[in-house]
């Protein structure tokens, strides 16, 4: 899986945190985005832009199967195409109103887009690949992303990558650009791990969150005074 470059595959949620027939908003760097689950599980991500007023549909419900839009209620099918306008129930609204479909993966315990590589599968990491992961928890940290990724030992200009903690054993730690100066750090645990070490892990979320704000908060004041 590509998570190295700008664009390629970027992690944006816990699988676990998208339940079915729920839909949550996210993004990438300059892109809004939908996040939801149809009635037969499967995870879809769209730009966060109804085609007909431009309202969030993040802010919308999922219907019949379909991702209703919360100002007018206009539905859109799985492939993105809208599909009842509820103004005109007997219309059958035409193929060019629809809204715009990601490459979507679900792997590792994660829900997975794809910005600029459109039809490009993920590849295996093998050392994701060797394991069963358990969702720990999602913490958003208003520090540049790279910053988070030194923080937490991750490789140079990766996106994810396996961490061997001495205490807490491994941990599949994915960060989520989702400005110039924020991202999201999802955290999740090798199975099988019990309740205690859930929690180490989460604490320790935290605190990589109060040390790369303090550090960030550090950087801008010395920006201010310079």
């Amino acid at each position: 899986m590509s998570v190295t470059r700008e664009g390629g595959w970027y992690p944006l949620m816990l699988s676990a945190d998208l339940e079915t027939g729920t839909v949550a908003g996210s993004a990438v760097p300059g892109r809004d985005l939908a996040v939801w689950r149809d009635g037969q599980g499967r995870a879809h991500v769209w730009d966060d832009r109804c085609p007909h007023r431009g309202m969030r549909l993040s802010l919308g419900f999922v219907r019949e199967g379909a991702l209703a839009c919360l100002y007018h209620g206009w539905r859109f099918g799985a492939e993105g195409r809208c599909v009842h306008i509820p103004a005109h129930p007997d219309l059958a609204p035409p193929g060019t109103i629809r809204t715009v479909p990601l490459p979507v993966a679900e792997r590792h315990g994660l829900v997975w887009a794809s910005v600029g590589a459109a039809g490009v599968q993920p590849e295996g990491d093998p050392a994701m690949e060797a394991a069963a992961w358990l969702p720990v928890r999602s913490v958003r940290i208003e520090a540049p992303w790279r910053d988070v990724a030194r923080a937490v030992g991750m490789p140079e200009g990766r996106r994810a990558a396996v961490l061997d903690r001495d205490v807490d054993g491994r941990v599949l730690a994915a960060l989520l650009p989702v400005g110039a100066g924020a991202c999201m750090l999802h955290l999740l645990a090798a199975a099988p791990a019990g309740v205690e070490r859930l929690h180490d892990l989460a604490d320790w979320g935290r605190d990589v969150r109060s040390r790369a704000e303090e550090r960030a908060g550090r950087a801008c004041l010395a920006g201010i005074v310079a």
